[in-house]
């Protein structure tokens, strides 16, 4: 389960940091590889694993400099991450997310206070966008409501579920202001008192990732926590990066169904060459997707219809490709694959993750038909 390394990219020129992703590659196989079935569960929940991906810079590489940011090295990273453990890819999505609202934001003194501590792991945190990003096209209604008072905003409303959460944790949201203002994006700290983490019911898998419903209580938000007013321009100019970034969980998994596939090929390959899909043909569309990802993460920013039409329309290809890797995968394995104790099971029900995650499926298809609000 080597790192996606760099003379497999597609691309002219060399991969930036491209030691952090090794250093995280190896981190996966040597630390996170014993944890990935008890995170799986939902027994773990690995925040010293995170906090040492930071120390290695796992968090910081896509942080922008001068205007610019290249989002490559993160998504290597946690694509080198999600060989080993969908979940855990999935919270260093949640991390390399928040460290990219807080960096892209125009309020300095949020900017100064956390984009370091983001980028460094020393605070962990989340993204809390999925409603946002659903209201955005009209499948749901905004859940947080907030309302003006003297130095910030009372918010209240409720989140069924954000993820990379704990007690000392933050995570960026949106919440629509009372008086008709618009929207608001920013920062809410777990540890304030008026914020309640309730545990969710059990999920198909990926149970440790530290995911919660979070209930606002009339929470004071200063102004020194608010990433952006109005909300709207900075969710278009974050969108792409907030995509991009997913496609390293998808890069991941695909990697590991073929090698599971790979795998069994000595004692089943006999009979399992008369299933339709081989693991040549995921090796194809897994460079054809990293191609297409590291093309695009070098220009985040983009503004132009037909780029943000490209990485919608990968992270649905992406998606799409996730569960079928893993579901050729449990067919390859037959049997031993059914069993608890192999990952080709636990794969399977990860890739449905990458499936279903905003922007799910079907959300991305509603995007590409155009139907916006």
């Amino acid at each position: 389960m080597g790192s996606l390394a760099v003379s497999r990219l597609a691309v002219d020129d060399v991969l930036p940091s491209a030691s952090v992703a090794d250093q995280v590659a190896d981190i996966a196989r040597k630390n996170l590889a014993p944890l990935a079935t008890t995170i799986d569960e939902g027994t773990v929940y690995p925040d010293e694993l995170l906090r040492r991906l930071g120390d290695v810079g796992a968090w910081g590489s896509h942080q922008p400099v001068n205007g610019a940011a290249d989002l490559r090295c993160a998504i290597q990273s946690i694509a080198a991450l999600g060989e080993v453990c969908g979940a855990t890819a999935f919270m260093a999505w949640c991390q390399n997310t928040l460290v990219w609202y807080a960096s892209n934001s125009d309020n300095p003194k949020l900017v100064a206070k956390f984009a370091d501590k983001f980028g460094s792991g020393q605070i962990l945190g989340g993204t809390g966008l999925s409603n946002p990003m659903k209201s955005f096209f009209g499948i749901e209604k905004l859940k947080l409501r907030g309302r003006k008072v003297e130095g910030g905003y009372i918010v209240k409303g409720a989140l069924p579920w954000v993820s990379n959460l704990g007690p000392d944790h933050y995570f960026g949201t949106i919440f629509e202001r009372e008086d008709g203002g618009g929207i608001v994006m920013f920062l809410a700290d777990c540890s304030d008192p008026a914020i309640t983490l309730q545990p969710c019911k059990p999920f198909l898998a990926m149970d440790g990732t530290g995911t919660y419903g979070v209930q606002f209580r009339d929470v004071f938000v200063p102004d020194e926590l608010i990433l952006a007013e109005p909300a709207g321009p900075f969710v278009k100019k974050i969108r792409a990066g907030f995509i991009l970034l997913q496609a390293g969980m998808a890069l991941g998994l695909i990697k590991d169904c073929i090698q599971i596939m790979d795998e069994v090929d000595g004692q089943l390959g006999h009979v399992n060459r008369y299933l339709p899909q081989q693991p040549v043909q995921f090796r194809e569309l897994h460079a054809e997707f990293e191609k297409e990802t590291m093309a695009l993460a070098r220009d985040p920013y983009n503004a132009d219809d037909s780029y943000w039409r490209r990485v919608v329309a990968l992270r649905l290809r992406a998606g799409d490709a996730s569960v079928a890797a893993a579901h050729a995968a449990m067919l390859h394995c037959g049997a031993r694959g059914y069993l608890k104790s192999h990952r080709a099971q636990r794969r399977l029900r990860e890739a449905y993750f990458v499936a279903i995650v905003t922007p799910a499926t079907k959300q991305l298809r509603k995007m590409l038909a155009g139907d916006e609000h």
